[in-house]
Parts: structure tokens; C-alpha cells; sequence
């Protein structure tokens, strides 16, 4: 039997495979070696990600750890996603998209409030997801740190000001993420419904944990 397309191509035996809803949280550990294939199931759908270290959650991604040690932005295959401690946490082995997005944060209540109108107030948003998820593990809201946004496109404008325009994936594209150790990787698939980062229809993604 033929797999399906996001199965193509996959090495390692597949150990986790989980469809994430709309607008939902998802939580899993993913031990070193191991990798993370994200599959953006409909297209257009921004997965905001975070990363803790499983042996000390006290240890989690740093954008600006990561940003600095590739003088760059944006993340692209070959980037390895550093710690506060310096340490390397995954690595994105392959991308079906040209780069991704690890400075436009995520979005919140009071946020959208602010940006969109005092009616987008009771909106879910990805703040709650990453509370949702880290609350079953004893973390709050001073343990989320500024975010990645994979599949999101936040172009950096001649101005130095961020815009958050369509998204530039497309229906089944990937990345995939090895852990350089073992790490608790926190989801929001995003609900954002108003800006184009999810094409305005939040839909599901598809993680795959293989080994």
C-alpha cells in the first residue's frame, strides 16, 4: 500500500502521529535523535512553537540566542535552534518553505484587543494554547518566551517595521526538526482569524515523531 504524501519519503520508524485541530494546543516529548515532522495539512497555517528542555524546563528556546548565533533572522534548513543556555536544542533539517518566522511572537488577547478592536477581546488566542498545554506540566505564563512561528511570514520592511502578510506555505508542505536532546516541544495552531498569517480559516496541522 502506497503512504500518503506527508508519510513519503519519511526515514525512521514513525513513533507519534497525531492530527492537531484548529485553533487546538499540542504538547509532546520528543527524545534526542528523534525528529518532528510538522505537515501542514490544508496550507496557509501558522504552528506557533516552543521548546523545553525536558531534564530542566528552566532551559527553553531563546530567539535571540538563535538569531545571534546564525546572524540571521529568519530560520532555514541547517538552523539550530539554541537555548538560553547556549546549548543546541533542534536542528530544522529540511523546509518546504524558503524560511520561518521567529520574531513575530504570539498572538493574545490583548494583543488582538489593541491591534484589531475591543471586540476581538474573547477570541482564543495562541497566548492561551501555550498556557493551556504548559499548565499540565506546572509551567504559567512567565515561562512563555517569545515564540517560533513556522510557516508565517513576517518580512522585515525597508522601515525596519514587521508586517504579518499570507503565509507562504501550501497544502501538505513540511519541516522537519531533529532534537539535539531531549525536549518537550509546546503548539499552538494558531486561531489568529484577523490577519492573513492562516488565510483567515485556521485549520489542522499533523505531527509525526519518527526514530
Amino acid at each position: 500500500m502506497t503512504p500518503p504524501p506527508e508519510l513519503q519519503g519519511l526515514s525512521g520508524i514513525v513513533v507519534h502521529d497525531e492530527i492537531v485541530s484548529a485553533r487546538a494546543p499540542w504538547l509532546h516529548h520528543v527524545a534526542a535523535g528523534q525528529t518532528l515532522h510538522i505537515v501542514d495539512l490544508e496550507g496557509n497555517q501558522a504552528v506557533d512553537f516552543l521548546i523545553y528542555s525536558s531534564a530542566d524546563d528552566a532551559e527553553r528556546y531563546s530567539a535571540q540566542d538563535t538569531v545571534a548565533a546564525q546572524s540571521n533572522l529568519f530560520l532555514r534548513a541547517g538552523t539550530v535552534l539554541m537555548s538560553n543556555e547556549g546549548r543546541a536544542m533542534m536542528t530544522i533539517l529540511a523546509t518546504s518553505v524558503d524560511y520561518h518566522d521567529t520574531i513575530g511572537g504570539a498572538c493574545s488577547c490583548e494583543s488582538n484587543t489593541l491591534r484589531y478592536g475591543h471586540h476581538t477581546k474573547n477570541q482564543h488566542a495562541c497566548v492561551e494554547n501555550f498556557l493551556e498545554a504548559n499548565l499540565t506540566e506546572g509551567r504559567g505564563k512567565r515561562d512563555i518566551v517569545p515564540n517560533i512561528n513556522f510557516f508565517m511570514n513576517v518580512p522585515v520592511e525597508k522601515d525596519g517595521a514587521l508586517g504579518i502578510v499570507d503565509g507562504i506555505s501550501a497544502p501538505g508542505l513540511t519541516v522537519d526538526l531533529r532534537a539535539e536532546m531531549d525536549v518537550t516541544v509546546v503548539v499552538s495552531n494558531c486561531p489568529q482569524i484577523n490577519n492573513p498569517c492562516n488565510g483567515f480559516n485556521p485549520t489542522q496541522v499533523r505531527m509525526i515523531v519518527t526514530a
